[in-house]
C-alpha cells in the first residue's frame, strides 16, 4: 500500500528569507528528531542561475521498539538525503529528499516547490508531495505503514509550524 500527503502552504514571507530559514531551521529545540543536517555538496552555477546543495539529516530512529524486534529496523539514527535546487532566474526553490535507512525495504521521499505567491509576490508558496511505500515485512509491513502514515502527517503539521515560528521570530516583526 502507499500512502500519500500533499499539502499547500503560504509563508507571509518573500522566497529568499524562506530559502535562508529553511537551510537553517535544524537542529532546532522545536524539533527533538533532527540531530544534525550536513551538507555534503553546494554548488553555483552562475551561467543557469542555479544554487544546488545535497544535504544528509540524521535523524532519530522513531521506529517503535516493539517494532524493533525486526532486527534491521533496529538502527540507532535514520539518514534522510535533502537535494535542493534555488534557481534565481525563475525565481524557485525545489527540494527533492528520501530516505538512505531502510531504502531496500521502504521508500519515503518528498518533492516540495517554494515560489512566490501570484497573490502577494512578497509571500512564498509552499506545495509538497509525499509518499511512503512499504516493500517488505509481510504483515508486519503494513503495521510500519500506519505508523509511518500518522509521523508523517504530524511531521508535515510540525515542520510547518516551525517554519511559521522561525520566520516570524528571525523577520523581528509579524507577517507581511
Amino acid at each position: 500500500m502507499v500512502i500519500s500527503v500533499d499539502i499547500r502552504h503560504i509563508f507571509k514571507y518573500p522566497l529568499e528569507f524562506v530559502v535562508q530559514t529553511h537551510f537553517t531551521k535544524y537542529p532546532c529545540k522545536q524539533e527533538k528528531y533532527v540531530e544534525r543536517v550536513e551538507t555534503v555538496e553546494h554548488k553555483t552555477d552562475f551561467t543557469q542561475g542555479i544554487d544546488y546543495r545535497k544535504r544528509i539529516a540524521v535523524c532519530t530512529n522513531v521506529i517503535p521498539n516493539i517494532l524493533r524486534s525486526i532486527s534491521v529496523l533496529n538502527e540507532q539514527n535514520m539518514l534522510l538525503k535533502e537535494e535542493a535546487w534555488l534557481d534565481f532566474r525563475k525565481p524557485e526553490f525545489r527540494l527533492r529528499s528520501c530516505n538512505i535507512t531502510w531504502s531496500k525495504y521502504a521508500h519515503m521521499w518528498e518533492e516540495s516547490t517554494f515560489k512566490p505567491c501570484q497573490e502577494n509576490p512578497k509571500w512564498t508558496v509552499l506545495e509538497q508531495h509525499g509518499v511512503i511505500d512499504v516493500k517488505a515485512f509481510g504483515p508486519f509491513g503494513r503495521v510500519l505503514e500506519m505508523f509511518a502514515e500518522g509521523f508523517l502527517h504530524s511531521g508535515v503539521k510540525r515542520g510547518l509550524r516551525i517554519m511559521d515560528q522561525l520566520l516570524e521570530e528571525r523577520s523581528g516583526d509579524t507577517p507581511s
